[in-house]
């Protein structure tokens, strides 16, 4: 039986309806994101992660969010552009989602319950932190916005 993390529905930044499980992965790395955060050069070393282990059957997969200090203003055309003009972001992007509170998107409120932060905190504390879920979902492990992508590599080898 397939994992329930699998059959979300999240919607792509063009407007399509999808789930984790439509992604043919061994592993897929879900991060929050932002355009005019500190950390927004970190599309770079996702990029080159998706670039580098996609053909191993890692899926990097970015989801927008405007909940830390209004650093993701623009629409989802905007972010798009954005991202590809700036960082060559090839990966697949999504609509702006929440990641905290009642609103916060299912898919983020899964992945707190099963990763939670330092010390068990449940919330997401700014852009860019990561998850990167593995052996069909019974593995996640979570990264802080500090983590730079390059650093995650050992553990994504160990999952793919």
């Amino acid at each position: 039986m397939r994992d329930p993390l699998f059959e979300i529905p999240c919607l792509t930044i063009d407007g399509r309806q999808t789930t984790l499980g439509d992604f043919d992965a061994k592993a897929l790395l879900v991060v929050n994101t932002a355009s005019q955060c500190g950390f927004t050069p970190q599309y770079k070393g996702l990029e080159a992660l998706w670039q580098r282990y996609r053909g191993q059957g890692l899926v990097v997969l970015g989801f927008p969010c405007d909940q830390f200090g209004h650093q993701e203003p623009g629409d989802e055309t905007q972010i798009a552009t954005f991202c590809e003009r700036n960082f060559g972001v090839s990966f697949p992007l999504f609509s702006k989602v929440r990641v905290n509170g009642g609103e916060a998107h299912p898919l983020f409120a899964e992945l707190k319950k099963r990763a939670p932060g330092l010390l068990g905190s449940k919330s997401i504390k700014w852009n860019f932190t990561k998850f990167l879920i593995s052996d069909e979902g019974r593995s996640v492990n979570r990264f802080s916005s500090r983590s730079a992508p390059e650093a995650l590599a050992a553990r994504i080898e160990a999952s793919l």
